[in-house]
């Protein structure tokens, strides 16, 4: 049995990417959670933020973890349309079966950011620990604790290496994105040797 008001949900993504923004304005953590509280993904673990507000043509095939923190323009590519051109090629060299698109999955497990603009295609499993560098495209898994970048996405380091050398190098960052001044004096104060 379909749930009627999420079917509904469904078939009107423009409505519901509309009422997200909204509802939700300018705060991605809002956002997150309004999309948990519609039910939307397959599942959608506590915490984290959303940026986007475009949600997947299939979102019942995406599954996001707990504390993942997903960038703006964030795409989900659950299925192609390759079978639409090969049915319409009609050739016997080149069957296309009766599938109307080739569909899969997206899961991204706990713990893992995904940069701005990047796109997810179907079948792949991200994380756990995971980063996916702005501007990617992410064509097969990602191993647990990797960053990754590029098009294709490869594996460039490691997050218990970026998490060491931001412990060192923030020491004596500002951290108030508010405190216009502390930004000012830090960024722009010191001369670039």
């Amino acid at each position: 049995c379909i749930n009627v008001k999420r079917h509904r949900v469904l078939n009107n993504k423009g409505i519901l990417s509309l009422r997200l923004f909204l509802k939700s304005g300018n705060n991605s953590r809002k956002r997150a959670d309004l999309l948990r509280k519609w039910n939307i993904f397959h599942s959608y673990g506590e915490g984290g933020m959303y940026q986007p507000f475009s949600i997947p043509s299939e979102p019942q095939l995406v599954s996001i973890g707990r504390n993942v923190n997903i960038a703006a323009n964030v795409r989900f590519i659950t299925h192609d349309v390759i079978q639409s051109m090969l049915r319409d090629m009609n050739d016997p060299q080149y069957p296309c079966g009766d599938n109307q698109f080739y569909m899969g999955k997206i899961q991204i497990l706990d713990n893992c950011v995904i940069g701005a603009n990047v796109t997810l295609l179907y079948n792949i499993k991200i994380g756990p620990n995971a980063v996916v560098a702005a501007g990617s495209v992410v064509t097969k898994d990602v191993p647990e604790g990797a960053i990754v970048g590029g098009n294709p996405a490869k594996v460039i380091g490691f997050l218990s290496e970026l998490a060491a050398r931001r412990a060192e190098t923030c020491k004596d960052r500002p951290w108030d994105r508010e405190d216009k001044e502390a930004l000012k004096q830090y960024f722009w104060g010191k001369k670039d040797g």
